[in-house]
C-alpha cells in the first residue's frame, strides 16, 4: 500500500489552480440569480419610465431585450465569465443610447460578470486580460461621454449661471466615481473569491493526503508489529532447534563404533536438518528486519518476560499513578515465547491505561496461574473521558497487536469496558500449548 498525493485540481499553461466547474446546483443558483436581475430590472424600467427619466418613453420589445441581455448571460457567468462580461457591457451600452431607462439592475449585473471572472475564470491570465480590456473600453466611453457633456449647456437651466463645475461634467464625474467603485470592488472580490476557493481545495487535497498516509502507518504499524511477532518465535524456535542439534550431535559421538548405523545416521540427519533450519531462520529474520526498516536487533524481544511486569508497575507508580501489582497461584515456569509474549501484552495494556484512563485512575496489574493456563489482567477504573478511551483503546492497532502475539502462541484476549467503570484487559494463554506439552515430552523421554 502506497500513500498517493493528490492535487486539488489541474492547472493551466502558467501553472496556476483552475478552479473546478460548478456543479448543478451552482447552474441553479445562477438561475434564480438571473431571474431575480430580470424581474428587478424590468420593474426599474417602469419606475424610471413613471419619473421620465429620458423624454421619450423607451420601447417596449427594446426594454425587454433590454432586460433579457442584462440577465440571460448571468445564468452561464461560472461557465464562461468572460464572454458573459463582454455581453451585459454590449447591452449597457446599448442600452443607455436606445433611452433605456435601466442603470440599478444593469450595473448590479455588469458587478457580477466582473465579479465572475475574477473568481470563475479557467485562465488567470485570460482573466487579467479580459478585465484590464472591459474596464478600459468601460472607461475610455465615459471619458468620451464626459468631454462630450462638458460643451453641453443644454443641462443647466435657462438663464442660469454655469457655475464651478458644468452640469453634464458634474453627471460625469459622478458616473466615474461610481464606476471605480463599481470595477474595482468587482476585480477585488473576484480575485479574493478565487483565492479562498483555491485554499479550500488544496486544504481538501492535505485532508486527502493525510488520510492516505494515516492509512499507510496504521498499515505499517501492524507489519511492524508482526515482524516483531517474527523475530520472537526466530529467537526462540532457533535456540531450541540449536540445542537440539547439538545434542544429536554429542549422542551420535557417544554411541561409538558399535552402535547400530540406522541410529548413527537419523542422529546425524536430525544435527544436519537443525543446522540448515537455524540457518533457514537467520536468513528470514534478515529479510524481515530489511522489510520492517530495523536492522538494529539490539531490542532482542526474547530478553523481556513476565518477571519485568513488576518494573512496568513500578514506572507507573514512580509517575505519580496509583498502581499494584499481583501474582495469584503457584508461578510456573513459561517457555520463552509465552513469558515474552505476556509481557509485551502487560506493557501494551499498562502503556494505553496511562494514556486514557486519566491521572486520577487506579491501576491494578495480575498475573493469574492455574493447572491448565496463565493468565495476565491489566485493570483501571477509568476516570478518563469516554471519547479518549473510545478513540484510544477500541479496536485500535495496539489490540491487534495484541491479539495477534497472543494467536501466535494458543492464547486469546478479551479487552473492554468493565460492568462497574473502567477498563480491562485479560489475556489468557493455555498451558497444553507449551510448557505442559514440554513437560510431558521430557518425562517421556525419561
Amino acid at each position: 500500500m502506497t500513500a498517493q498525493t493528490r492535487t486539488p485540481s489541474t492547472v493551466d499553461a502558467d501553472g496556476n489552480w483552475v478552479r473546478p466547474r460548478p456543479g448543478v446546483a451552482g447552474m441553479h443558483t445562477d438561475g434564480l440569480l438571473a431571474l431575480g436581475i430580470a424581474v428587478g430590472a424590468s420593474l426599474a424600467i417602469l419606475l424610471y419610465a413613471s419619473a421620465e427619466f429620458f423624454d421619450e418613453p423607451p420601447v417596449p420589445w427594446m426594454a425587454a431585450l433590454v432586460v433579457l441581455g442584462i440577465s440571460g448571460p448571468l445564468v452561464w457567468r461560472r461557465v464562461a465569465p468572460i464572454t458573459v462580461t463582454i455581453v451585459i457591457s454590449i447591452v449597457y451600452v446599448c442600452a443607455i443610447y436606445n433611452q433605456v431607462p435601466e442603470v440599478l439592475f444593469s450595473n448590479i449585473a455588469l458587478f457580477m460578470a466582473m465579479y465572475s471572472i475574477g473568481a470563475w475564470s479557467s485562465s488567470r491570465r485570460h482573466a487579467l486580460i479580459a478585465r484590464i480590456v472591459v474596464v478600459v473600453g468601460m472607461f475610455g466611453w465615459l471619458f468620451w461621454e464626459l468631454t462630450r457633456a462638458t460643451f453641453d449647456t443644454s443641462l443647466a437651466p435657462e438663464g442660469s449661471g454655469i457655475g464651478l463645475i458644468a452640469p453634464g461634467v458634474a453627471l460625469g464625474l459622478i458616473s466615474v466615481i461610481t464606476n471605480v467603485l463599481y470595477f474595482a470592488g468587482a476585480w477585488a472580490f473576484g480575485e479574493r473569491a478565487w483565492t479562498a476557493a483555491r485554499e479550500r481545495a488544496e486544504l481538501e487535497a492535505r485532508t486527502h493526503e493525510l488520510e492516505a498516509e494515516r492509512e499507510l502507518t496504521a498499515a505499517q504499524a501492524v507489519e511492524l508489529d508482526r515482524v516483531r511477532i517474527a523475530r520472537e518465535l526466530h529467537d526462540v524456535v532457533a535456540h531450541h532447534v540449536s540445542v537440539m542439534g547439538i545434542q544429536a550431535g554429542a549422542a551420535r559421538r557417544v554411541l561409538g563404533p558399535d552402535a547400530p548405523s540406522g541410529a548413527v545416521t537419523a542422529l546425524g540427519s536430525v544435527e544436519s536438518s537443525a543446522r540448515e533450519a537455524v540457518d533457514e531462520l537467520h536468513r528470514l529474520v534478515t529479510t524481515l528486519r530489511g522489510i520492517g526498516g530495523e536492522g538494529d536487533a539490539s531490542d532482542g524481544p526474547s530478553t523481556r518476560g513476565t518477571a519485568q511486569l513488576a518494573a512496568l508497575v513500578d514506572d507507573v507508580l514512580a509517575a505519580g499513578r496509583t498502581a499494584s501489582y499481583s501474582i495469584i497461584g503457584e508461578r510456573q515456569a513459561l517457555s520463552p515465547i509465552v513469558d515474552t509474549t505476556l509481557y509485551r501484552v502487560g506493557q501494551e495494556a499498562i502503556t494505553n491505561s496511562l494514556k486514557h484512563a486519566g491521572a486520577s485512575a487506579t491501576m491494578d496489574v495480575r498475573l493469574r496461574f492455574s493447572t491448565e493456563q496463565v493468565e495476565l489482567e491489566v485493570a483501571d477504573s477509568g476516570h478518563g473521558t469516554r471519547a479518549a478511551q473510545k478513540a484510544g483503546r477500541s479496536g485500535g492497532l495496539g489490540q491487534i497487536g495484541m491479539r495477534e502475539r497472543l494467536a501466535a502462541v494458543g492464547g486469546s484476549l478479551e479487552a473492554g469496558p468493565r460492568r462497574r467503570g473502567g477498563y480491562l484487559v485479560r489475556a489468557t494463554v493455555p498451558l497444553l500449548v507449551g510448557e505442559r506439552a514440554a513437560d510431558s515430552g521430557e518425562e517421556a523421554s525419561s
